[in-house]
């Protein structure tokens, strides 16, 4: 009788027993079943419910197996789910990737619209995959971050490096002053000059995007892969550079330039009818 009641008041082993049952039993329920992260976050809750649970009632079994064993369990869910643990830092890479490169574009473009407005003849090179390392070196090179006040500073007039391209790789201003190909091709317009030429040959012959700004209109163009964009808002500069340096996909541009055509159409069309309002 006597060791029937030290059982009871010692509730602590049975529940111990019961709660690693149902742990063990929910592992293989959901091994069955779930795969990859999915598993891995059933895993990583469940284990945490049971040590949480476990300090609470004080259960000296199972505190003991996760003070002892922790660190191994932790290998070995990062071994077991290594496909996914990689797959989940590669795109927190890629997200931290895209967030740097929006950054970068934010201060191109400020410096694009300022130049514009004021009609400061620019022209800026944004290199792809393909590196234009043979440019660079017949540049006057340069190692600096991207800043919207120093590319307005190199294109003012007068200044020494306004001349030629800039070239901006990554985060950096790489070089200035660069000479760039001129295109060979017959279908551009004669009216063009010589920054239009230059900025589509340099797109004729790496996957490199090119803004330029007319000196004459303050117009804003981007060439890429033999096509040159012209007349772009700013609402069109943002949505190509978002497509071809962001999200570095040149399958959405067909989609992109019908977005920017449309929503140009209707800015032209708002202003006609703020136009007529008026008189």
């Amino acid at each position: 009788m006597t060791q029937f009641w030290e059982i009871i008041l010692n509730w602590r082993q049975p529940l111990e027993i019961i709660i690693l049952f149902a742990a063990i039993y929910v592992v293989l329920y959901y091994s069955r079943k779930t795969h990859g992260a999915r598993m891995m976050l059933v895993l990583v809750v469940l284990l945490l419910s049971v040590w949480v649970v476990a300090r609470i009632m004080e259960l000296p079994v199972i505190t003991m197996l996760f003070e002892e064993f922790y660190g191994s369990t932790i290998i070995a869910l990062l071994i077991i789910f290594q496909p996914e643990v990689r797959r989940g830092l590669t795109q927190l890479g890629l997200v931290m990737e895209k967030r740097h490169r929006k950054e970068v574009i934010s201060e191109i473009e400020d410096a694009v619209v300022n130049m514009a407005g004021n009609k400061i003849g620019a022209l800026i090179v944004i290199e792809g995959k393909e590196q234009l390392q043979p440019l660079i070196d017949d540049a006057i090179q340069l190692d600096a971050q991207v800043n919207s006040q120093l590319l307005e500073s190199i294109f003012f007039p007068n200044s020494p490096l306004h001349d030629g391209a800039v070239i901006i790789r990554g985060d950096r201003i790489v070089a200035a002053r660069a000479i760039l190909p001129l295109t060979r091709s017959k279908e551009i317009s004669p009216h063009l000059g010589t920054r239009h030429r230059a900025a589509q040959g340099i797109s004729e012959e790496s996957d490199a995007v090119t803004i330029l700004i007319s000196e004459e209109s303050g117009a804003v163009c981007i060439a890429y892969d033999g096509e040159l964009h012209r007349d772009l808002s700013e609402f069109g500069l943002n949505r190509m550079l978002e497509t071809l340096v962001v999200g570095k996909d040149s399958r959405e541009l067909d989609e992109t330039l019908q977005l920017v055509s449309a929503q140009e159409e209707s800015e032209t069309l708002a202003e006609k009818i703020d136009a007529e309002e008026n008189k």
